[in-house]
């Protein structure tokens, strides 16, 4: 059996989305795309041009819930499906748009550069654990026109897995669907096979802004996966209680999903969010607290009971080092959205309320992952009985070692980390430097660093893709792209 972890029975489940149909009628939704506005007002919706506050009657909202699909894939660059959202599957990765990095060098956290991003998308692209890339770091190096298709243009550079990224801007999301186009054969091939998912942010408390909105509607028109990413903070910008912004959540996630179907019934999107609690005592949006998973695993049950893909934001830390409260927050709170059967979690690598990306930190939360997608396959019956057939001859002795089935199952019945776990002895230990956990995840990085190799996918469609964004570059000002590593060919 797999274990798993809900906090919500259905009564309350149903009191929940009650509220939250309550809520899109009063006080309503603030909606400042005018097209929103007409797609809601053609469909029902009452709408008050002056305020913007658009009341959304449950019908619509039910009718538009109809047409989601309650799963798809996403498709690494060579058109495999990779990751599945939709039931209970769990995949991982690294948390994104983080504007600073933590220096392994220094130990001092600076804004992230180009140099940055591709040493992580070669991290992340080496470790099995991490079944997506992200656009983990802002390039500080990079015009700000172009930041967003940057990031996308580096990981295209890099990777072949699929993408969990976002877009700042209309015109930048328009020129990224191209780019991702540009390894599927074209736009309608890339809608057939989705290589990215986008996250789209609603403003709390109950606002979608002109942007927000306006990427809803064109990544439903292109049929490109969106990730709605609520982000109510409970006590601040959202009530005070884990329930009152669950309640929150779902109704900006609600009336996101029916603008977005409203634009073009089917096109896919994923029940998403990174909500937090408000610290009271020093004003913080504590990533790492117990009770930002609670919401996460509370938020997710809601939209599973929908038959909704989903996405949380966890396994992330608060601490500004790779120390044992990063270790502590970010297992956590990964194993909770993994027992919540979250689709897609993301945090990993993340420090400091998800400001920094570590990469040494990446490194060690595979590891985490690797424990968590253990957990999830439970314990299995793998031989015909349980345990007497394999007390045959071992005649009160300690030989379980010497069977053939002790040699063929170790290794499925156990997670087999990196030695950036440490379970040798402690003469072991001693003689292989006395290193702690995060010297050990340095050498790792190293060593995945160095064994890096781009895929193939990435360098037949290299010319095109510097084509298309050295000319986006010049014209938001830049003479010249910042160069890549050299990685060995």
């Amino acid at each position: 059996m797999r274990p798993k972890l809900e906090f919500l029975p259905p009564t309350l489940i149903a009191r929940i989305l009650d509220e939250a149909f309550q809520l899109m009628q009063k006080p309503g939704i603030k909606v400042q795309s005018e097209e929103a506005r007409q797609l809601l007002a053609a469909a029902g919706a009452d709408v008050d041009e002056t305020t913007q506050v658009v009341r959304i009657p449950e019908k619509v909202v039910r009718a538009a819930l109809e047409t989601v699909p309650s799963e798809f894939y996403l498709y690494d660059r060579n058109g495999r499906p990779t990751v599945h959202y939709g039931g209970d599957d769990v995949h991982f990765d690294p948390g994104s748009s983080a504007v600073h990095i933590l220096d392994p060098e220094t130990g001092k956290h600076r804004p992230s550069e180009t140099r940055d991003l591709a040493r992580l998308v070669k991290v992340a692209e080496t470790l099995s654990q991490y079944d997506a890339q992200s656009t983990a770091v802002l390039c500080n190096d990079v015009a700000k026109e172009i930041g967003d298709l940057f990031r996308l243009y580096v990981v295209l550079m890099l990777s072949e897995k699929p993408i969990v990224t976002g877009a700042f801007s209309l015109t930048t999301l328009d020129a990224m669907i191209d780019m991702l186009a540009l390894f599927a054969g074209g736009r309608k091939e890339l809608a057939e096979k989705p290589q990215a998912v986008f996250d789209v942010c609603p403003s709390p408390p109950l606002i979608w802004s002109s942007f927000g909105a306006g990427n809803l509607i064109a990544l439903a028109r292109a049929s490109v996966p969106a990730e709605i990413v609520s982000m109510p903070l409970a006590g601040a910008g959202a009530p005070v209680t884990l329930i009152g912004s669950i309640v929150q959540h779902a109704a900006e996630c609600l009336s996101g999903i029916t603008i977005h179907q409203l634009a073009n019934p089917g096109a896919p999107i994923v029940w998403g969010g990174a909500p937090a609690i408000f610290d009271m005592r020093k004003g913080g949006t504590p990533m790492g607290a117990i009770e930002t998973a609670m919401l996460d695993a509370g938020y997710a049950q809601v939209g599973k009971s929908l038959n909704l893909p989903t996405h949380g934001y966890l396994g992330a830390t608060d601490s500004k080092v790779v120390d044992m409260q990063a270790g502590l927050e970010s297992g956590m709170t990964a194993l909770v959205g993994a027992l919540a059967g979250i689709n897609m979690i993301s945090g990993a690598g993340m420090l400091d309320f998800l400001a920094c990306q570590s990469t040494e930190k990446l490194a060690i939360d595979a590891e985490i992952i690797g424990m968590c997608k253990r957990l999830l396959e439970g314990i299995q019956v793998r031989t015909d009985t349980l345990a007497t057939g394999l007390f045959e001859g071992i005649d009160f002795k300690a030989d379980f070692l010497k069977q053939k089935i002790t040699r063929q199952l170790f290794a499925v019945e156990q997670y087999l980390p990196s030695p950036i776990i440490d379970r040798d002895s402690i003469r072991g230990w001693q003689d292989s430097g006395s290193l702690d956990t995060l010297a050990r995840a340095q050498a790792r990085v190293n060593d995945l660093v160095s064994k890096y190799r781009r895929p193939a996918i990435a360098l037949r469609h290299e010319q095109d893709l510097v084509k298309f964004v050295t000319d986006l570059a010049r014209q938001a000002g830049m003479k010249t792209l910042p160069a890549l590593e050299e990685t060995p060919s």
